[in-house]
């Protein structure tokens, strides 16, 4: 009965998910209310609360789903056991964008999160999230660039800050730009070929290093 009952909690958190993400693009997130998702997922407003504190905590939710993955590929390429850290930051970005580009769920949660959500006063928790987030990738992304750079004994063309927020928001403005036309051009194809571009003009080869040794 146990097991059950966790089973059936478990259905009806992931059918509350569901139901939002699918409003949540369809309305946006500010035109979409708990009884909306509660009425589409088949039950209630309790049901929501049983399982999320407010709307922000379930869009979050909704979030970790598909973005944890990817934040933790990034995270291995940044770990006291990676052989090249650019070579594996490369790996990990790379997946990023194959999987925006390939994963259904994964591309409409990334279309709420960059075009359906406005940080009214209700959303504050995922704005919060945000920063979090952002400033964790930029730290992992500041570390491989670190590592690096004390691997070859010598700095790059800018600071490790500089290069790192450089590279945040180059992948991030990539993907926001392909969400609003999938079909202008291929994500992964452009992605590895402006990734490259932006590496070898920090003095960066990756191409050309292999295990811990970096030019």
């Amino acid at each position: 009965m146990v097991r059950r009952t966790k089973a059936d909690a478990q259905a009806t958190r992931c059918s509350l998910l569901d139901a939002a993400e699918q409003l949540f693009q369809a309305r946006g997130v500010s035109r979409t209310s708990l009884n909306d998702i509660a009425v589409a997922a088949g039950t209630t407003r309790g049901a929501i609360y049983w399982h999320f504190k407010d709307k922000a905590d379930l869009f979050n939710a909704m979030m970790e789903r598909v973005t944890l993955p990817m934040e933790e590929s990034l995270q291995c390429a940044v770990s006291a056991h990676a052989q090249c850290p650019v070579l594996e930051l490369r790996v990990a970005m790379l997946e990023a964008l194959r999987k925006t580009a390939t994963d259904a769920q994964t591309q409409r949660v990334f279309d709420i999160a960059t075009h359906k959500v406005e940080y009214v006063a209700e959303l504050l928790g995922v704005k919060e999230r945000h920063l979090r987030v952002r400033n964790e990738c930029l730290a992992r992304t500041r570390q491989a660039m670190q590592q690096v750079t004390e691997l070859r004994g010598r700095p790059l063309s800018v600071d490790v800050n500089t290069a790192a927020l450089g590279l945040h928001v180059m992948i991030d403005g990539l993907i926001q730009n392909w969400l609003l036309d999938p079909d202008a051009f291929d994500l992964v194809a452009a992605g590895s070929q402006i990734f490259d571009t932006y590496l070898a003009g920090l003095g960066l080869q990756p191409d050309q290093m292999e295990g811990k040794k970096a030019l």
